[in-house]
């Protein structure tokens, strides 16, 4: 057994975590002199004049003996980009329990009779983020199956519409603070009650046989979801348009511009794409779905006329005033939130912080406000010991400019998990060094390596990196580092926090 599983096993134990139940994080380096020649090594990596006019904050404590091992800045606020997912996540975790699922709830206004359903079908969402291509492997299986229900439910066609039903998320699908540059990619994807595929979908053009035939388009997952206008042309592999200062490489014959914008035909949301593609060759774009709901609606009607069933009315965007009562057809529920918790954490999917963040002001307040699920994650942090001052939340992903948090805080939700029943749950969904997630390619080849597990966070001038690494004689640390506010490339700061990381991996805490 390696270091780091016989780490975890002592993380874990309920003796280890009494011991450690009396602990404080302290903020005052350690006095004793074996640290001073780690602070003087620490000391010197941040304090490169590259680095001069960067903000870091810096914090390495250990646990058990709530020794400070180096301390820089620890209680000044600092953007932490997805470091803020640490919040959301054990907030998550400790609110709602590793077993909770997401439901979403399909009730019929009217009887089912003769192979009809007297009425129409309500689909009442809750926030689910499973229904992706991550987490599926693909995103159309849980439409299918739900499907399927209505099939054995004896539903062979719907008299009425789809409509959507309730609006469990009010207010906006954006979180507060987001950058506008990001709203138009995946990682600014909108999010509602109904969410499909994280808020994306690809599009591929392909171009004909020779210059100026027409294109063809493919969607997916769903085959109709979202609808594509494209001004797309099929050219010669020298057309000078791909060369075109707009738009995103594909490779050197393949160019799309992505210079599109989203505007309503009818009642379906409508993407513009234009760009070039050569001869025999195809180009594809990752959109975002700025009406997930109906993303959510029309992919399902897609899976419903693939049963066989058919529908008479229409799909109704729009949420119909009424709860999810009787008569219930079925409910769908997402796997635990203990197997979500890992697709969120390790590739730092912002969506389903985002849809976290809905579900705890929904499931701890009743109201899935923005506003109160901000105030469920500082109560939980003002619980686990956290400076009042010490955090603003406003959104759950971290792509907010508007969250704030110091390190100290940081370490205090680390340190609170690290002693919670379902610490192994958390730690396992955090990225592993060299291993997976978003650190998989750092720190390979060295004492870190499949050691430490840790959140990274990259918004522009912000780079964080906050988890557990475990020294060379088996002792857990905690540590968050934070950096705002420097001008060079971010693998300057990677290199700097992966050097801490790797020293205090490969040496023995009594020899520092």
């Amino acid at each position: 057994m390696n270091r780091m599983l016989l780490s975890l096993t002592a993380v874990c134990s309920a003796t280890f975590a009494a011991a450690c139940s009396g602990a404080r994080p302290s903020t005052e380096p350690s006095p004793r002199p074996r640290g001073s020649a780690l602070r003087a090594s620490i000391d010197a990596l941040v304090s490169d004049p590259m680095f001069r006019n960067a903000n870091w904050g810096l914090l390495i404590l250990n646990p058990v003996t709530g020794d400070t091992l180096y301390s820089r800045n620890a209680g000044k606020l600092f953007m932490p980009a997805s470091n803020q997912k640490l919040l959301t996540g054990a907030t998550a975790l400790a609110q709602l329990g590793p077993d909770y699922r997401f439901s979403t709830h399909f009730v019929a206004t009217g009887p089912v009779s003769d192979g009809v359903l007297h009425g129409d079908l309500l689909v009442f969402g809750r926030g689910d983020p499973s229904m992706s291509d991550a987490m599926m492997g693909d995103a159309m299986k849980p439409l299918r199956a739900a499907a399927d229900s209505l099939w054995l439910h004896g539903v062979r066609s719907i008299s009425g519409s789809l409509i959507k039903g309730g609006n469990a998320f009010p207010d906006t699908t954006l979180g507060y603070g987001w950058e506008w540059d990001d709203l138009e990619t995946p990682s600014g994807a909108a999010v509602d009650e109904l969410f499909f595929n994280e808020g994306i979908s690809r599009v591929t053009v392909f171009g004909g046989n020779g210059p100026g035939d027409p294109v063809r388009i493919r969607t997916a997952p769903s085959r109709t979801v979202p609808l594509v206008v494209a001004d797309f042309t099929t050219g010669g592999p020298t057309d000078s348009s791909s060369s075109a200062s707009s738009g995103v490489s594909l490779g050197a014959k393949r160019r799309a511009a992505l210079d599109w914008t989203s505007d309503m035909r009818g009642s379906r949301p409508v993407i513009h794409l234009s760009g070039f593609v050569a001869a025999r060759d195809s180009v594809t774009a990752v959109v975002a779905l700025r009406d997930p709901a109906s993303a959510w609606l029309d992919a399902f009607a897609e899976a419903l006329k693939d049963r066989g069933i058919t529908l008479s009315g229409s799909v109704v965007r729009a949420p119909a005033a009424m709860s999810p009562a009787e008569p219930l057809l079925f409910t769908l529920r997402s796997p635990p939130l203990s197997e979500i918790l890992p697709h969120f954490l390790k590739p730092s999917q912002n969506q389903i912080g985002e849809l976290l963040f809905h579900t705890l002001a929904l499931e701890v307040t009743g109201v899935g406000l923005p506003d109160s699920g901000r105030r469920v994650i500082e109560r939980q942090l003002l619980a686990w010991g956290a400076d009042s001052a010490g955090f603003a939340v406003r959104d759950g992903s971290g792509l907010s400019r508007h969250d704030y948090v110091t390190p100290e805080t940081i370490v205090r939700v680390l340190d609170a998990m690290r002693r919670h029943k379902d610490a192994r749950i958390f730690y396992d969904a955090l990225p592993i060094a060299g291993v997976d997630g978003s650190i998989s390619g750092r720190m390979k080849g060295t004492a870190a390596e499949r050691n430490v597990h840790a959140k990274t966070g990259t918004v522009d001038k912000a780079r964080s990196l906050s988890g557990y690494v475990t020294t060379a004689d088996g002792r857990a640390l905690l540590f968050s580092f934070l950096c705002n506010n420097f001008s060079v490339p971010s693998r300057e700061v990677d290199r700097v926090t992966d050097a801490i990381l790797v020293r205090l991996a490969g040496m023995p805490l009594a020899a520092r």
